[in-house]
């Protein structure tokens, strides 16, 4: 029943954590729209911040194994673990300003952002054109439709699950898909306010005249209950539906699964525990992806966020210092889930592979708490 090719650890990687991009696009969106990325304003400075704790992380790992076998994997210490990340932050509780609360989880989006199009343009395989092109039209097919204001949601998962199957074997990776049809889920609610008030007040009545004889709620009240259900729901934007629904199983079904399906290394000697091991033909992945996670993510994401703030285009968070800031650049540098991810695409070579989890999680591990 699988597609060609698919493994168990493939199965994870491919399918599981399309629903993972698919919610994480979800997300993106609905700051885009209305939240901490809809305006220029808003978004200026966590997106900078973002841009400069990618570039710098990848300048670090970089300049440890440039020319090496090792050299694909600049883009692992780029990502950011966005539930490590403000998990950590919300165990300070109140003493840390709500703004930088809001500054981080913006940060993270966008670093998000960033990760896809660094997987999309940089660690895909052989593109085949033709299945691209199928998905593309799937794509513009499902856009026209939410134009039209088709808001079932049978209508725009069918799709999905067809733009991933094609995105499967076309050699751009799948999770893509997961973002990408995101972007198309409509936010606007199938219900407007004044129907919703109008439709409840009836049925309320209609319920509370149903007979009262046998205990709450019978067989017709548990009719008007349903009725009501299914008005609030659709008085919900999808979009916002899809991604209250998915939470949960992302949080504690998918990244465990895939944490314990690819984080897992075998170590066959303590050689692979020194991470500042190098070599001149393979690099040091360990020195790489550890440096670029402790040094490079905090420094890129504190410094971009100095030269936006100092030169007008943006605003410090209310509240914050910069002691503050650097605290919150530093919990940048968790990495895990995204990173581990990055890795599995970056090498085929299973030594590096297994150098670079290790590395990922140790630098993971101190930038939390350095942060």
């Amino acid at each position: 029943l699988f597609p060609r090719g698919m493994t168990v650890e493939k199965f994870v990687n491919d399918v599981l954590m399309v629903v993972f991009f698919f919610a994480v696009g979800l997300e993106i969106k609905r700051e885009i729209v209305c939240g901490q990325l809809s305006s220029v304003r808003k978004a200026i400075l966590p997106v900078l911040a973002a841009a400069g704790g990618m570039l710098a992380p990848a300048i670090v790992f970089t300049s440890f194994n440039f020319g090496t076998a090792a050299s694909n994997g600049w883009g692992i210490p780029t990502a950011t673990d966005i539930a490590f990340a403000i998990g950590i932050l919300s165990m300070l509780g109140d003493r840390v300003p709500v703004s930088l609360k809001i500054f981080l989880t913006a940060l993270a989006v966008a670093d998000d952002l960033g990760a896809i199009l660094v997987i999309a343009l940089f660690y895909g395989g052989h593109v085949q054109v033709e299945y691209l092109l199928i998905a593309l039209v799937i794509m513009l097919g499902v856009y026209f439709m939410k134009q039209m204001g088709e808001k079932r949601m049978f209508y725009y998962l069918v799709p999905a699950v067809a733009v991933w199957g094609l995105f499967y074997y076309s050699g751009v990776h799948s999770t893509i898909s997961g973002v990408a049809m995101a972007m198309l889920i409509p936010m606007e609610p199938r219900y407007s306010k004044e129907y919703y008030v109008h439709k409840m007040r009836w049925l309320k009545g209609l319920m509370q005249r149903a007979s009262s004889e046998e205990p709450f709620p019978n067989e017709e009240q548990r009719f008007y209950l349903r009725r009501m259900h299914d008005l609030t729901a659709n008085s919900v934007g999808m979009s916002y539906r899809l991604e209250h629904s998915l939470a949960p199983y992302v949080t504690f079904l998918v990244m465990p699964i895939f944490a314990l399906a690819n984080a897992g290394v075998e170590i066959s000697s303590l050689e692979y525990l020194d991470i500042f091991h190098r070599s001149p033909e393979i690099g040091s992945v360990g020195m790489g992806v550890f440096f670029g996670l402790l040094v490079g993510k905090p420094l890129g994401i504190f410094l971009a966020s100095w030269a936006a703030v100092r030169s007008g285009l943006a605003v410090m968070p209310e509240g914050a210092t910069w002691r503050m800031l650097l605290a919150v650049a530093c919990l940048g540098g968790i990495g895990f889930t995204m990173s581990i991810f990055v890795d599995s695409l970056a090498y085929t070579d299973t030594d590096l592979i297994d150098r670079g989890k290790i590395a990922i999680l140790m630098g993971s591990l101190a930038a939390a708490v350095v942060g």
